[in-house]
């Protein structure tokens, strides 16, 4: 299997490969805090790009290796002075590394992800320590030319121990002109040496217009409710793809509709939800409605808590559902408890392959009561 072929586990089904994103947004605060760095003339070797899932990290991670690998080491005044520092991180597409970074063939790039197992010739569900230590022969093949190198994990968190330790090593003697970028979704994660070790650069959530950019960029189009679609997603392009490849905005139109029966419920309409969710080779639907009725709990408890709902609706009718079923702190903490509740309610059905059906329904009615 060629490198081209490998299945790659940090690709957005439905959207481009961050390689093949030309510009970040909405992030320029890190952008800017990695510039400075590069500007002082003390670039720090590793880096922790930090934030929640979707918001740009990797796209982030290649845009500075192809900002690092094209543009050439300052030099001193010469007659004509010297040439302004970059003031952006955006490299020419048609720049030979650009070129080469896309076609994956950029000798002074390494990228490391979770790889295939070659007995089971199956994706990994670790980066293991193999993956790492491949590190050690593209340093040897790419130290004779002296230019720069580049390191790209993603992400960082999916490395076992050993992966984690095999790093540790090169974090703490890390070769010359070599800057290694991590992607963590979350650095809780890491080993607290590891990202003692790095400089970290933290990525916010996206508002509804940079959404928007972003998505245009991917060339997807976005829904005609653009708002609900960056509420739901929490700011994060890859959620709102997943969002809009699921039809994500009408099934929690549907959850707003059937909760808005309670605390008498539409026993027909919940039957329909759980049969279409839980249809052979619906998964990814499935886990799509249990982390939106999540969102929903989450927003009935907020409610309560703050006295007066979200101000984006995420679906019509969706602020009176919130202010009838939670008008007091006293009901925002037992919808809390019960979303605690159901989250390990679902998450042992599903450890122990509990009918589908059955497990939506149980949930709705657990909300039932609640509502009641």
């Amino acid at each position: 299997m060629s490198e081209t072929d490998n299945p790659e586990p940090d690709r957005i089904d439905g959207a481009p490969h961050p390689r093949e994103t030309a510009r970040v947004i909405g992030q320029d605060a890190a952008q800017a805090g990695f510039l400075d760095s590069y500007n002082s003339g003390r670039l720090h070797h590793g880096w922790l790009l930090t934030g929640p899932r979707g918001v740009g990290k990797a796209t982030l991670a290649w845009a500075i290796a192809r900002f690092l690998l094209a543009t050439p080491p300052a030099e001193d005044e010469g007659l004509f002075g010297a040439p302004p520092p970059p003031a952006s991180l955006e490299i020419d597409p048609e720049h030979p590394v650009a070129r080469r970074i896309l076609a994956r063939s950029e000798p002074g790039l390494f990228h490391i992800t979770r790889s295939v197992n070659e007995k089971t010739k199956r994706l990994r569900d670790q980066i293991v320590a193999e993956d790492v230590r491949s590190l050690n022969r593209f340093m040897s093949l790419s130290a004779a030319d002296g230019g720069r190198r580049v390191v790209i994990i993603d992400a960082a968190d999916e490395m076992n121990t050993q992966a984690a330790n095999a790093l540790l090593k090169m974090l703490e003697e890390p070769p010359a002109r070599t800057t290694l970028l991590l992607v963590s979704h979350q650095p809780s994660r890491l080993l607290p040496t590891i990202r003692s070790r790095c400089r970290e650069l933290r990525l916010g959530t996206l508002s509804p217009d940079d959404m928007a950019a972003a998505l245009a960029q991917a060339g997807i189009d976005t829904p005609a409710d653009g708002a609900a679609l960056a509420e739901l997603s929490g700011g994060s392009v890859g959620e709102a793809v997943r969002l809009i490849n699921l039809d994500g905005l009408k099934t929690y139109a549907e959850l707003v509709t059937l909760y808005d029966t309670l605390p008498r419920l539409d026993r027909a309409r919940a039957l329909k939800l759980a049969e279409s969710a839980a249809a052979r080779g619906a998964e990814a639907r499935l886990d799509l409605l249990f982390h939106l009725q999540d969102l929903l709990l989450a927003r009935l408890a907020r409610t309560g808590a703050t006295g007066q709902p979200p101000k984006i609706q995420a679906a019509p009718t969706e602020a009176s559902l919130l202010t009838r079923l939670s008008p007091s702190p006293a009901h925002a903490r037992a919808w809390a408890e019960q979303a605690q509740a159901i989250s390990a309610r679902v998450g042992h059905a599903r450890a122990v392959n509990l009918d589908p059906v059955a497990l939506v329904l149980d949930t709705v009615f657990k909300i039932q009561q609640t509502a009641a």
